[in-house]
């Protein structure tokens, strides 16, 4: 009697709502904790100023020395490895037999919003390198986009550059595009 009650329940649309509805809040709290760690500029934590010592420079350096080159490499890693973690949850729900095709349809929406953030991210980093800077991450999340350039400053008319290049692939605003010089 409890068996077919509990096999009702989890066999109910509800039921399956609420995992897809869970696998999609697990998978944006880790992109939210992959960006604190490793992206934002202003936390103490991961690649932010929390990797610099008192005089400025980083406390850790690769094997050639080239610590900024590492700090982009190492970034566009971790990007990668969060998004294939993201998405392989997704096709979990895709691939589920349980799932509701409402369920699956949002997974492939999201794996569809995952793959559109990947290509604009590519095409900003690319037209920002082709401005003259040697490096460029660009990290999109929701509707905010975080652009991280190899660079000891940036001149106003730098930054209004990358924010039109930003503005003009994604369609994001200005407001909530956020340019750092890592260098």
């Amino acid at each position: 009697m409890k068996f077919e009650k509990l096999k009702k329940f989890l066999s109910s649309k509800a039921t399956k709502t609420l995992a897809v509805f869970l696998a999609v809040l697990l998978i944006g709290a880790a992109v939210y904790v992959n960006y604190r760690l490793f992206y934002d500029p202003v936390s103490n934590m991961g690649y932010g100023d929390g990797n610099m010592d008192a005089d400025g420079d980083s406390l850790e350096t690769g094997a050639d020395g080239n610590e900024e080159n590492d700090y982009f490499t190492a970034t566009a890693l971790n990007r990668q490895q969060s998004r294939d973690e993201a998405i392989d949850v997704l096709k979990l729900v895709t691939e589920s037999e349980e799932a509701s095709e409402e369920a699956k349809a949002e997974a492939n929406a999201a794996i569809s919003k995952i793959a559109v953030d990947i290509q604009n991210e590519t095409n900003i980093e690319t037209l920002v390198k082709a401005k003259g800077f040697e490096d460029c991450i660009a990290i999109i999340s929701e509707d905010s986009v975080s652009v991280i350039v190899g660079a000891e400053s940036l001149m106003a008319a730098e930054a209004a550059q990358i924010l039109s290049i930003v503005y003009d692939t994604t369609g994001i605003s200005p407001e909530n595009i956020s340019i750092v010089n890592k260098g």
